[in-house]
């Protein structure tokens, strides 16, 4: 078990227990390597708002928003990267048609965030009030409303896993 597990299945059962915001099968918890160098913790949320991910395009109306589904992306990273800092991250991507993303967008969230505050700002995605990111703006959300919610109730423990794991596994 990797010490996010918890953290990630708090997650999806929160967003389980809301309609439209069902998590599909395609869920899952790693600890990567960056460039073949450094390790990371990571977790992959695949939601599919549309009702259409597992149809083809044909079949799938004109205008209909998340076609292939959104993905909710959670990273731990040790620091050691040269461009990436230290610590938790969401973010956000549309999937496309050959099961790759759209540029991960920043999810204006704490890295730690409750379940219950990636539940609302999956919405505001899903709605498009939170508007995706780019490349040329390294990832920034298209977003003026701040921070959304709170932090986990067990971050500092989940921190100190995390902090366990890089000692010992990474």
């Amino acid at each position: 078990m990797l010490p996010h597990d918890p953290y990630i299945n708090a997650v999806y059962d929160a967003l389980t227990a809301v309609d439209g915001l069902e998590p599909t099968d395609q869920t899952w918890t790693s600890d990567d390597e960056t460039r073949g160098t450094y390790y990371y913790l990571d977790a992959v949320i695949t939601l599919d708002p549309s009702g259409t991910r597992n149809l083809d395009d044909d079949e799938i109306p004109a205008g209909t928003p998340w076609r292939h589904g959104l993905i909710l992306i959670w990273e731990w990273h040790t620091g050691l990267e040269d461009d990436i800092e230290r610590g938790p991250v969401w973010q956000f991507a549309e999937l496309k048609r050959d099961g790759s993303n759209e540029y991960p967008t920043s999810l204006p969230v704490y890295g730690f965030a409750s379940p219950a505050a990636i539940v609302e700002a999956a919405r505001k995605v899903i709605s498009r009030e939170i508007g995706a990111g780019h490349s040329h703006n390294l990832g920034r959300a298209k977003w003026a409303g701040g921070i959304i919610g709170d932090s986990w109730e067990h971050a500092d423990e989940l921190e100190a896993a995390c902090a366990a794991w890089e000692k010992t596994g990474a």
